[in-house]
């Protein structure tokens, strides 16, 4: 079977995945590339063609990852940014992020990941959600597993560090019952596609 590429223009992204998959036994390649979202605020839709354009450009099998982050008391757009994350500019500010939430007193928020995979035939969606609330400060160090810089202002649930301040092993084993689109590809993948057969269809 050809070799499965994730594809995304976040190196962060994949430095975050590689180890998981390396630990179930399967190789993945990194292929950097920027692709264009559909202005809809719909990160299953913008994920499933994100897929197929990126297996456009190679030709093998790909997967995409995708997270919209949903603030529950954003001031006058309840929900926002959702998909609109990055072109939002709240990922790349997040100083503005704080101050416009200064006077919030609900901070709830949540990611919302979406994985999906595309053969070239048949697409297969994988979802995972972590709930937290939003700090009052930006608080952490850089890391390259970082996926976004929300990281440094997203508290899980049942926790009182940041994403940004918790070491590898704290963000991994972390009590806030997340749910993890990864984690549900990889054993899907085992189980159904690994071995050069398509024996389930899930998604789409």
């Amino acid at each position: 079977m050809e070799n499965l590429t994730y594809i995304t223009g976040n190196y962060g992204k994949y430095v975050s995945v590689k180890e998981k998959f390396e630990n179930a036994g399967i190789t993945i390649d990194y292929f950097k590339c920027d692709l264009e979202e559909p202005n809809i605020n719909n990160i299953e839709f913008i994920s499933k063609e994100k897929a197929r354009q990126a297996f456009e450009i190679l030709g093998t099998p790909v997967f995409v990852a995708d997270s919209g982050f949903y603030i529950e008391d954003y001031p006058k757009n309840p929900g926002y940014p959702g998909a609109f994350v990055k072109r939002s500019g709240i990922s790349s500010n997040i100083t503005e992020l704080l101050e416009t939430m200064k006077q919030v007193q609900n901070r709830n928020c949540y990611f919302l990941d979406c994985l999906t995979f595309f053969d070239g035939k048949d697409y297969f969606q994988f979802f995972g959600v972590s709930k937290g609330t939003l700090s009052h400060e930006i608080r952490g160090e850089q890391s390259k597993k970082a996926k976004s810089n929300l990281w440094f202002v997203f508290i899980p649930l049942n926790c009182n560090k940041t994403l940004a301040e918790m070491s590898d092993e704290e963000r991994n084993n972390r009590p806030d019952n997340r749910t993890s689109a990864t984690d549900e590809f990889i054993n899907w993948y085992k189980l159904n596609y690994k071995n050069g057969k398509n024996l389930v269809k899930r998604g789409c």
